[in-house]
C-alpha cells in the first residue's frame, strides 16, 4: 500500500510538471505567435532612414519575394543627419548643406542595393525624403499657419531631393500626412510594417505616429495589418555583435506589455540579411557591431494595446513602470546630466465629466535646469488633423506654462495640484477639440537632453 502510495505521488507529480511545461508553451505560443503571409498579401514596409528596412524586415521582405508577394518599401528620410558616419565613410567632416544632401543621396543608392540582394528594384522603393532628426519636430509643432520646419544639417524646409516622392514637399505635419496617405491608398496593403512607438529615435516615433493618422482617416478604404518592429531602445539587443543563431527577446521592460509576434529566419535568410545589411556601406563601416546584433534567427514586431477609457464610467488607466518603458539612466549623458536625472515613475488617466485627469510622478523633484514636458494630442475623424489642438504642457522648478503647438496659451483651463513630485492635471475635453482618440506622452529634460520619456500611448475615448 506504501508503495502504491508512492507511486501515485510521482505521477501526480508527473502530471503537473507536464501540465506547467504545457502551459509555459501555450502561454510562449500566445505571446510570441508567429507571422503568416498570405496568397494574397500586400506587404507594405515604412522604414524611418535606410537600413532600417534591413534591421526591422530583412526576413520578411524575403518572404513576401519568395511568395511572389506584392511588396514596397518607403523611407521616410534619406538618413542625411548621421554626421558621424560620415566623417568615417568620407574620412573628413561633412559640413556644407551641399555635402550633406549629397551623403543622402549615398544613403538613397545604398537602399536601392540592398534591395536588389533581396530581388527587388528601384521601382518597388520609394523615399519620401523628409528631414533626418525632424520628424518627431513637425509632429510636435509644424501644422497648418505654423512655418515648415528646418533641416538641421541640408538647412532647407522643404523635401530637396529631385528623386523623392515629392520634390518640394514643405516640412510639415499635414504633408506627411499627405505622401503617407496617398502611398498606402495606392498601394492597399494587408500589412504594414513600420517603426515602433516606444523606439527612442525621434523619427521612429513620428513614422508611427503619422501612420497612425493616415490610417484613421483612410478608415473604410483600407483594411491593414499594423506590424511595428523596435531598433532603437536602451541596452537592448544584448550582446551587441553577430550572433546568427541567437533568439532575439523583446527589452524586458517592453515584455509583458506587448504581445509580441515572431518571424522566423533559416540559415539562408540570415546569410541574405546579412549580404544586405553590408550593402548600407556608411553605416555598416561605423556600427557593423551594432548593426549586426539585428540579426538571428527571427524578428519581433508587436504594438501596445489601444486604451478605450469611459467618458461617463471615468474608468482609469493607471501606467506604471510594469506597464511603460522608463528608461535606466543612460551611458550617453555626461556625469553632470546623469546627476540631474529626474526618471518618472508613473502616468495615471481618467476622465471625469468634461475633463480629462493626468497625474505624473517623477522619482525625484524637478531642478532649476530639469523639465517635464506632457503631450495631448486629439484625433476627431469630422476634422482635419493638422487643425486639431496638440497641446504641450511645461513643467519647470517655478511652475508650468501650456502651449498649443509652438503658441503659448495664455487662457487654457487647466486645474493643476502639484507637490515636488507629483503634479495632478485637470484639462478641459474642450482645450483638447472633444478628441475621440488621445496620443500622450512625457519626458524629464535638461536643456534639449531627454532624461527618461514615456512611450507615446494612444488611448480611445468611449462615450
Amino acid at each position: 500500500m506504501l508503495r502504491f502510495i508512492n507511486f501515485s505521488k510521482v505521477f501526480l507529480l508527473f502530471v503537473i510538471v507536464l501540465s506547467f511545461f504545457e502551459c509555459r508553451k501555450t502561454q510562449k505560443e500566445y505571446i510570441n505567435p508567429k507571422i503568416k503571409l498570405e496568397e494574397d498579401d500586400r506587404i507594405l514596409v515604412l522604414a524611418p532612414h535606410p537600413d532600417d528596412e534591413v534591421l526591422g524586415c530583412g526576413g520578411i521582405i524575403q518572404k513576401a519575394v519568395d511568395k511572389k508577394l506584392p511588396i514596397s518599401i518607403v523611407f521616410f528620410t534619406y538618413g542625411d543627419n548621421n554626421q558621424w558616419s560620415f566623417i568615417v565613410y568620407r574620412e573628413r567632416p561633412v559640413v556644407l548643406p551641399r555635402s550633406v544632401r549629397q551623403m543622402g543621396l549615398v544613403r538613397h543608392d545604398e537602399a536601392i542595393n540592398a534591395a536588389k540582394v533581396f530581388g527587388l528594384n528601384s521601382d518597388q522603393l520609394i523615399f519620401l525624403g523628409y528631414p533626418d532628426f525632424q520628424t518627431l519636430n513637425i509632429w510636435y509643432s509644424h501644422w497648418g499657419s505654423t512655418p515648415p520646419a528646418r533641416s538641421m544639417l541640408t538647412r532647407v524646409n522643404r523635401v530637396p531631393y529631385s528623386n523623392a516622392f515629392r520634390p518640394g514637399a514643405m516640412y510639415k505635419g499635414e504633408e506627411i500626412l499627405k505622401d503617407l496617405e496617398t502611398v498606402i491608398l495606392k498601394f492597399n496593403p494587408t500589412k504594414i510594417f513600420v517603426s515602433h512607438p516606444a523606439d527612442h529615435n525621434p523619427d521612429h516615433q513620428a513614422l508611427y505616429l503619422f501612420t497612425r493618422v493616415a490610417l484613421w482617416n483612410l478608415e473604410g478604404k483600407i483594411n491593414a495589418e499594423l506590424y511595428p518592429y523596435i531598433i532603437h531602445f536602451p541596452h537592448w539587443p544584448r550582446p551587441r555583435h553577430f550572433i546568427p543563431n541567437r533568439e532575439i527577446v523583446p527589452p524586458k521592460t517592453l515584455k509583458d506589455a506587448i504581445e509580441w509576434k515572431s518571424d522566423s529566419l533559416d540559415s539562408e535568410a540570415v546569410k541574405l540579411k546579412y549580404d544586405a545589411l553590408k550593402e548600407h556601406k556608411s553605416q555598416f563601416e561605423v556600427s557593423s557591431r551594432y548593426l549586426l546584433s539585428f540579426i538571428g534567427k527571427n524578428e519581433l514586431f508587436g504594438d501596445f494595446p489601444l486604451l478605450l477609457l469611459e467618458q461617463k464610467k471615468g474608468l482609469p488607466y493607471n501606467l506604471n513602470k510594469s506597464e511603460t518603458d522608463s528608461m535606466v539612466i543612460s551611458n550617453e549623458l555626461t556625469p553632470e546630466e546623469k546627476n540631474l536625472f529626474v526618471g518618472i515613475e508613473s502616468r495615471y488617466i481618467s476622465i471625469e465629466g468634461e475633463n480629462l485627469i493626468l497625474a505624473v510622478e517623477t522619482s525625484r523633484p524637478l531642478m532649476e535646469t530639469v523639465s517635464l514636458s506632457i503631450y495631448l494630442f486629439g484625433y476627431r475623424k469630422d476634422k482635419n488633423f493638422a487643425e486639431m489642438p496638440k497641446i504641450h504642457i511645461v513643467f519647470s522648478f517655478s511652475g508650468y506654462k501650456v502651449y498649443d503647438k509652438n503658441r503659448l496659451l495664455t487662457k487654457h483651463g487647466l486645474n493643476v495640484i502639484m507637490n515636488r513630485q507629483e503634479k495632478i492635471i485637470s484639462i478641459p475635453l474642450e482645450l483638447l477639440g472633444y478628441p475621440q482618440i488621445i496620443f500622450t506622452s512625457a519626458r524629464t529634460y535638461t536643456a534639449k537632453v531627454p532624461l527618461d520619456w514615456l512611450s507615446w500611448r494612444i488611448i480611445k475615448i468611449s462615450k
